[in-house]
C-alpha cells in the first residue's frame, strides 16, 4: 500500500471544503465523495481496487480536468490533491494488475 496515498488522503480529510462556483458545486462535491469512497475502499481492502472502481476514477479525473479551469486557488489546491489521489490509485492498480499477470 502506498504511503503517498495515505499521506495525501489524511491531508485531504483535514482540509476545509473550499468555495467553488455555484454552477459546478454539485458536480464537484459528487466527485469528492466518489473519489473519497474509492480511496476508503482501497485502504480498507489492503491496497486493492477492482476494475469498475478504476474505470470510475478515470472518469472522475476527466471530469475534474474539465472543471478545474473555473476554480480559484484554494479550490484548485483541494481538487488537485483529489485528482492526484485518483491518479495514484489508478497507477497502483495498474502495477498490481501487471504483477498479477507476471506472477502466474
Amino acid at each position: 500500500m502506498s504511503d503517498e496515498i495515505l499521506t495525501l488522503w489524511r491531508a485531504h480529510r483535514q482540509a476545509e471544503l473550499p468555495d467553488v462556483p455555484r454552477e459546478s458545486k454539485g458536480e464537484l462535491w459528487v466527485l469528492d465523495e466518489v473519489i473519497g469512497g474509492c480511496v476508503a475502499f482501497y485502504l480498507s481492502a489492503g491496497g486493492a481496487l477492482d476494475p469498475p472502481r478504476v474505470a470510475i476514477l478515470k472518469e472522475c479525473r476527466a471530469d475534474l480536468g474539465r472543471l478545474m479551469p473555473d476554480l480559484e486557488e484554494a479550490a484548485v489546491s483541494y481538487f488537485s490533491r483529489l485528482g492526484m489521489l485518483a491518479g495514484l490509485l489508478i497507477e497502483t492498480s495498474k502495477k498490481s494488475g501487471e504483477q498479477g499477470i507476471h506472477g502466474r
